[in-house]
């Protein structure tokens, strides 16, 4: 089993929107790739309390795969490229780990 958990920065303002609602648009799309994308097997996305530190990261992603084949099927499937190309849009930082467990 491989844990994927991504956070990531982002601009206060991008593509036309607040931080804020770029965060809700991310989480539902992220989201939505539960139904797309059968290799991934659990998936929690969660926005950052809006009292909490500036300098923390401002989502999480959090979720599982059976193995790291699953997981580059994932991140190469078109539905999350699509998803990604809009993240990077509005991004400023990102940081990740895959690990087994």
């Amino acid at each position: 089993m491989i844990k994927h958990i991504v956070l990531f920065k982002l601009a206060d303002e991008a593509e036309g929107n607040s931080k804020a609602t770029n965060a809700v648009m991310i989480k539902q799309r992220l989201e939505a790739l539960k139904g797309l994308i059968p290799e991934i097997l659990k998936m929690e996305v969660s926005i950052n309390h809006a009292d909490a530190p500036a300098g923390n990261h401002d989502i999480v992603l959090d979720s599982e795969f059976r193995s790291l084949d699953d997981l580059h099927t994932y991140i190469s499937h078109p539905e999350h490229q699509k998803v990604a190309a809009f993240i990077g849009k509005v991004r400023t930082g990102r940081a990740a780990i895959d690990y087994e467990f």
